[in-house]
């Protein structure tokens, strides 16, 4: 986006999203007169990104959208060791173009891409020295359709899966969320690790993509 300090266009198969970062003057109240800054992200669906239109979300934030919210968020913050890079606010907006499974880790996938451009931005007018981000994140769903494991679900292979999950990673291998449920039924241990090591696999692919996005400095 050409009006936006940093942005991505992110896919996953049918699944689109548009991520947006904005570098604002200003950090919210209980952060001011600290020289630190904040980073924080907001998520929506357009109405037509569903099968069927979905209302927006006008006067209230649904609980889904604000567990989304915060998951993104959470997720794009662990990028910094600190938020020593002076009294601004990172906003990022994630917006659903398309949903078909999965726009949650879309989203913190583009958000991080959406990040990085935006401190690099910063870097070039003068506004930092340097960027604070440490290392980059990523989000992949896994899930047991059928008995079988599989990555990036579908929305049909997701609305039947005996087991789903969400899974945050970050360039340095280490979990920043693990989002993990039995639908129809329960998972043992040996199961759970065959889904966390095939969104590592996933994870890592999406880290190299990140990497060719962002050029050779991301």
């Amino acid at each position: 986006m050409r009006n936006a300090e940093g942005s991505c266009l992110v896919s996953f198969g049918h699944t689109r999203l548009l991520c947006a970062a904005s570098v604002e003057q200003g950090v919210p109240g209980w952060r001011k007169g600290s020289g630190q800054g904040w980073l924080t992200a907001e998520y929506s669906m357009l109405p037509r990104s569903t099968r069927t239109r979905t209302a927006r979300e006008r006067s209230q934030v649904g609980g889904r959208t604000q567990e989304i919210q915060r998951l993104i968020g959470r997720s794009i913050r662990a990028m910094l060791d600190d938020f020593s890079f002076g009294e601004f606010t990172i906003k990022i907006d994630c917006d659903a173009l398309e949903a078909d499974g999965g726009t949650r880790t879309a989203a913190i996938t583009g958000a991080c891409v959406a990040a990085v451009d935006a401190f690099d931005w910063m870097v070039r007018t003068g506004r930092l020295a340097a960027s604070p981000v440490r290392r980059r994140v990523a989000a992949v769903s896994v899930g047991v359709v059928g008995g079988e494991p599989r990555l990036d679900l579908e929305y049909e292979e997701d609305v039947v899966a005996d087991v789903d999950m969400n899974v945050v990673l970050t360039s340095e291998g280490k979990y920043i969320e693990v989002q993990g449920t039995g639908e129809h039924g329960s998972f043992d241990r040996a199961e759970l690790d065959r889904l966390l090591d095939l969104a590592g696999e996933g994870v890592r692919e999406l880290l190299a993509r990140q990497a060719a996005a962002l050029g050779a400095g991301g």
